[in-house]
């Protein structure tokens, strides 16, 4: 039997969030979504905190850069100075194309920058590659 993948989207488009969702529900591999809409929750749930007590640990978060109150940057540093959680692969998935933003987040350790495409078949063809990328050719620890 295959193990299920816990993935955390963390983006606040909602249409992006069922985009990827869809996405991921045609997936070769067992996948669980947890979507969270801002950055804030995103730590609470990693942290398990309140509501999030008995949460799973994602095996990979994939995390939008310009969130409502903590922003995608400071989720990152956040994620990658916490011994329990700096080994979670995070992909930067981002409308953002700013050499600054790409910069940034590889300074704060992120695994991974992909900006979103415009088109939807494109989007959907991004989030199925990062799919197959990091479940079936990555070995995780």
């Amino acid at each position: 039997m295959s193990k299920i993948i816990d993935i955390l989207l963390v983006e606040d488009n909602a249409g992006d969030a069922r985009l990827a969702s869809e996405a991921l529900k045609e997936s070769k591999v067992l996948n669980n979504l947890i979507h969270l809409d801002n950055g804030l929750n995103a730590l609470k749930y990693l942290k398990m905190e309140g509501d999030y007590k008995n949460a799973p640990k994602p095996d990979l978060i994939l995390l939008d850069l310009n969130l409502p109150g903590m922003d995608g940057r400071d989720v990152l540093k956040e994620i990658k100075s916490d011994p329990e959680l700096k080994r979670i692969p995070v992909v930067i998935l981002t409308t953002s194309r700013a050499e600054e933003d790409v910069l940034k987040s590889y300074e704060l350790h992120a695994n991974c920058y992909i900006s979103k495409p415009i088109d939807l078949e494109q989007f959907i063809s991004v989030v199925k590659s990062i799919e197959s990328f990091w479940f079936t050719i990555v070995k995780l620890p």
